[in-house]
């Protein structure tokens, strides 16, 4: 049986570099791992080799993987009824929304569904042009907001330059402290300077051509970068002292990651329009959203809003996020997140930066962390490419999965992890970075 299950494995990776074209990579130097199961926190190959999951996969699977009420929601809704347009009416759609409406501010009531989150982030951008008559959005350049249009121009990373087709983008810089645009030397003096960095930016492009400003609550890819207290509630002065929408973008660090609903719930700041997508659903059925205003939404109560999607809010995605809600408040999912965070996982890494020489930082909240990997705690120069691909391969052989971004392991697994699992992943990470040999670092 055992060979059976490894040649199961064999052809899944001969297929995959057959005919699967990946995204964000140079084809012929791939070399995927086969995962064919998993539950909870671990995932497992078609060889029964199992790996804990650090990572949620694309930080999406909040629940764990092949939560049972969630699956069984799905089959039970595929065997009613598979697909039905989005003009129609259907109980789980409305009942998709109405959850998700409840854990938005007051004053939200209107969810507009969508395939998943750069779409998200694609109408409500345009929503925000709508509602203004402005064309201009500003975002920052430590962000990433998505794979579309708009979206991947509105992104600050490297990924925006080879698809910058979409007008009326402008980036800022936003807080991060450890490596500072604004020569700040506390998080406040970096609070105070990134406001008035950004409204001078506001200004200078001119305050009435400026539809939203876009930002993630906690940047994630760009590196978890929690923005410092007083920040987002700037951000929401600065909009209301020019007119301008406020977007924040939920998409991976909504739904429990940070230890919160939304993440912004932390920050006394009510945005215009909230976007998610990931952890509404644990990413079980591809499925995003925008929850709008109530504001932003009598815009379109007389006249046409010019967007839609096929499958929005398909019933099968909609069924899920009933699921998947109401497990994760049945069971304390947000509270294990914020709980692990705070009395496990942050004290943990911190106690790990503090022995090993190769971390410059280590920042984060729930299960939401990253950590920075410098060849020189002075310098805070970044280690090389070269030392995070021997990072990546060592601990996936020691049977972890991690999340890297430039010189960072992004420490994000599922909401339900346990005690347990967090100090077997980083007993995982203690023995992979004090085991790099000095000339790799």
């Amino acid at each position: 049986m055992t060979a059976v299950r490894a040649d199961l494995g064999a052809r899944a990776y001969e297929l995959d570099r057959a005919h699967v074209f990946h995204s964000w990579s140079a084809q012929s130097a791939l070399d995927p791992l086969v995962l064919a199961g998993g539950r909870g926190c671990l995932v497992w190959d078609h060889a029964g080799r199992e790996y804990l999951d650090f990572a949620s996969q694309m930080v999406n699977v909040n629940i764990g993987h092949q939560h049972p009420v969630v699956t069984a929601a799905i089959a039970e809704q595929a065997a009613r009824l598979t697909t039905i347009g989005p003009a129609a009416a259907n109980l789980h759609r409305g009942q998709a929304a109405q959850r998700i409406a409840a854990l938005a501010p007051d004053g939200f009531e209107k969810v507009f569904f969508t395939n998943g989150g750069a779409d998200a982030n694609e109408n409500a951008i345009r929503m925000a042009r709508l509602h203004t008559g402005r064309d201009k959005v500003l975002s920052t350049y430590r962000s990433y907001h998505g794979n579309t249009g708009a979206a991947v121009v509105a992104t600050g990373d490297w990924r925006r330059m080879p698809n910058e087709y979409a007008r009326g983008h402008v980036h800022f810089f936003g807080p991060y402290l450890y490596r500072s645009e604004f020569w700040a030397t506390s998080v406040e003096q970096e609070c105070e300077r990134a406001l008035r960095h950004l409204e001078r930016v506001v200004q200078c492009e001119g305050p009435s051509t400026i539809a939203a400003i876009l930002l993630e609550s906690v940047p994630g890819t760009a590196g978890i970068l929690v923005p410092p207290p007083g920040y987002l509630a700037g951000v929401r002065a600065i909009t209301d002292r020019y007119g301008i929408v406020l977007i924040l973008d939920e998409v991976m660090c909504g739904f429990g990651r940070t230890g919160r609903w939304f993440a912004f719930d932390g920050h006394g700041v009510t945005p215009d329009l909230i976007t998610f997508a990931k952890g509404v659903n644990s990413g079980y059925v591809p499925v995003g959203g925008v929850v709008i205003s109530d504001a932003i939404a009598r815009t379109f109560d007389e006249t046409v809003f010019p967007g839609g999607l096929t499958y929005s809010g398909h019933p099968l995605a909609a069924a899920s996020i009933v699921a998947a809600l109401d497990v994760m408040a049945v069971e304390g999912i947000v509270a294990n997140a914020e709980r692990i965070g705070h009395t496990v996982l942050g004290p943990t890494l911190a106690q790990l930066a503090h022995d090993c020489k190769v971390i410059g930082e280590v920042r984060g909240e729930g299960v939401f962390w990253a950590i920075e990997l410098v060849a020189d705690r002075q310098t805070r120069e970044p280690v090389p490419a070269a030392t995070m691909a021997r990072v990546k391969s060592e601990l996936i052989a020691r049977g972890v999965l991690p999340f890297l971004a430039d010189n960072r392991i992004h420490v994000a697994p599922p909401c339900v992890v346990t005690e347990a699992e967090v100090a077997e992943g980083a007993a995982v990470l203690r023995e992979v970075l004090t085991a790099l040999p000095a000339e790799e670092i």
